[in-house]
């Protein structure tokens, strides 16, 4: 048998390809969650051949903006962190992560990883207590991901406010529970 021939790197025209899908899918799916693919590959200036040369189907696309979400989440932690104080980014990366609507799952390694950094620069800078796990933490938030609760009329003006405003209540309760000095190994 013939040795396996390396596999080349895709041209850069595929590679701007199979970003503009991911883009135009990650925004055709916030829209209308049934938007087709035909659409999604017009939106991006491809044909539908193209968008199969890159993706066998829809569950492949849809995995393909959730990775590229996630790894932007992931990504976001450390210039947070060059730009605040490490409880201050803890909160704008977590209220990021809320208003995505959880669509992660709460051990996603990357998101894992990020806030693993986050609450370690908590911890080195005395602000993070030290019992805090990146996998609890995630596991605790996992309300504010959602709706964080149903809202009477939520058809209603103004239901979209009073959940944010809720998210923001329960994402304050989590970090005050995080603050150093309210742990066992802290106090």
């Amino acid at each position: 048998m013939p040795p396996a021939r390396p596999r080349r790197a895709p041209r850069s025209d595929a590679r701007e390809n199979r970003a503009r899908l991911v883009e135009s899918a990650r925004a055709a799916f916030r829209d209308d969650p049934s938007a087709s693919l035909a659409s999604i590959a017009k939106a991006a200036g491809v044909g539908q051949g193209t968008l199969y040369r890159h993706f066998s189907g829809r569950e492949e696309l849809l995995l393909a903006v959730h990775e590229a979400e996630a790894a932007a989440l992931a990504g976001a932690a450390p210039a947070l962190l060059e730009e605040h104080e490490p409880l201050l980014a803890l909160r704008l990366w977590l209220e990021r992560l809320a208003e995505e609507g959880g669509r992660y799952g709460r051990c996603h390694p990357q998101l894992v990883d990020a806030l693993g950094r986050l609450l370690a620069a908590g911890r080195a800078a005395g602000r993070i207590r030290a019992d805090a796990t990146a996998e609890e933490v995630l596991l605790l938030g996992s309300s504010l991901w959602g709706t964080g609760g149903p809202v009477p009329g939520e058809a209603e003006p103004g239901a979209e406010a009073i959940l944010r405003e809720r998210r923001s209540r329960m994402l304050t309760l989590l970090l005050d529970g995080l603050r150093a000095g309210t742990g066992p190994r802290d106090g």
